[in-house]
């Protein structure tokens, strides 16, 4: 079964030639006919994934303690930019809101709320999210046009949907992965002529013929907007996403459709396709740009750390055995390890400008 996105990229495939897995990567997301996030709402169980915000309340009050923390660590300015980039429906900005307005209400009443969003059907759901804040929140199509001043980022699971770029290792070296056409005429990974700086390929051994190895320079360049901003105006920046956090060799480039993997060149424009974060990257961009590293930890180790078992104790407090067993299996999803679970996958890292210390994350020794 073939898709419309399919169609298209067989013509510039046979007009152009073989595309890059970055310009496949984009099509299948953002095409404006045929792009998955332009043509549907994903979230949720009646889409294609579930995100941390939607499985429970608790994961978005957990990054609004951290806020407040990290507010009052960076000796509590009286105006603050609150940005969530790539918001999904609204879920997680309502809930920290929520926390940070009954925690610290001078923290709410000197914040204006950003949202960094460009689908306009994920706007409307937004908008109705965050209803009870009207007046407090905008939104913009690009990062640069939120207003000068401190700030708070948040971006949950908006690295792993920007493209990557892949190269295999042949006899003669790496060569960059394609998208092409292959014998049946269905879309196939071909292998380019362009090869890639050694200097960029991770230390030790070389891998077998066949391994895969990914950057992801549109990535660097959004992490750099963010700590540029931070080093300009000062704040923090929290990032999670589903990856690793030392760069290496393996192929994480996957489509998900209807809550099942699916093969990536299988269903372009209706399947989510994502690849893992490589954190020790991100990481490296902040100490280039001057940024002050707070850790980078598990999903689960940064919920815990902030008191999750403690909220959902007193969540759960007198309510009936299911809603009880609902927010336990929540907490397991969230913050657990083994199969279906984010604790471990799910890397949290925070960064700030100036340097300070933001709980639950720990100096090293030594530092």
């Amino acid at each position: 079964m073939t898709t419309p996105l399919a169609e298209k990229i067989k013509n510039i495939v046979r007009v152009n030639g073989p595309i890059s897995v970055t310009d496949y990567f984009a099509l299948c997301l953002a095409d404006p006919e045929y792009g998955y996030y332009k043509t549907r709402d994903p979230f949720g169980r009646a889409g294609d994934f579930v995100t941390a915000p939607e499985i429970s309340q608790l994961f978005g009050e957990m990054l609004g303690i951290f806020f407040v923390h990290a507010w009052q660590r960076h000796g509590s300015p009286e105006h603050v930019r609150l940005v969530e980039i790539g918001p999904g429906r609204g879920t997680m900005m309502a809930d920290m809101l929520r926390v940070v307005s009954r925690l610290a209400p001078e923290l709410y009443t000197g914040t204006t709320v950003h949202m960094v969003e460009t689908s306009e059907r994920l706007r409307d759901i937004q908008r109705e999210a965050l209803q009870p804040h009207q007046g407090r929140v905008s939104w913009h199509g690009g990062f640069d046009e939120v207003p000068e001043g401190f700030t708070l980022i948040a971006a949950n699971e908006l690295f792993d949907a920007i493209p990557i770029r892949q190269f295999v290792r042949t006899a003669t070296g790496f060569r960059e992965r394609l998208v092409g056409l292959g014998a049946d005429d269905e879309l196939a990974f071909v292998t380019g002529p362009a090869g890639i700086d050694p200097d960029l390929l991770p230390p030790g051994s070389t891998p077998p013929e066949g391994a895969i190895f990914e950057i992801a320079p549109a990535r660097a360049a959004v992490m750099q907007a963010i700590c540029e901003r931070l080093r300009t105006f000062g704040g923090t920046a929290l990032i999670i996403d589903y990856g690793h956090t030392v760069t290496g060799y393996g192929d994480t480039l996957q489509a998900v459709l209807k809550h099942e993997y699916d093969p990536p060149l299988a269903h372009p424009g209706e399947a989510d396709l994502t690849s893992h974060v490589d954190f020790e990257s991100l990481a490296a961009v902040a100490l280039a740009c001057g940024l002050h590293i707070n850790g980078c930890v598990p999903q689960g180790d940064f919920l815990l750390g902030l008191g999750i078992l403690e909220r959902a104790g007193a969540l759960g407090r007198g309510k009936d055995a299911i809603t009880q067993e609902e927010i336990t299996a929540a907490v397991e999803r969230l913050a657990g390890t083994g199969q279906g679970r984010m604790g471990e996958l799910f890397k949290v890292l925070a960064v700030s400008s100036p340097d300070v210390d933001i709980a639950p994350f720990r100096r090293a020794l030594g530092d």
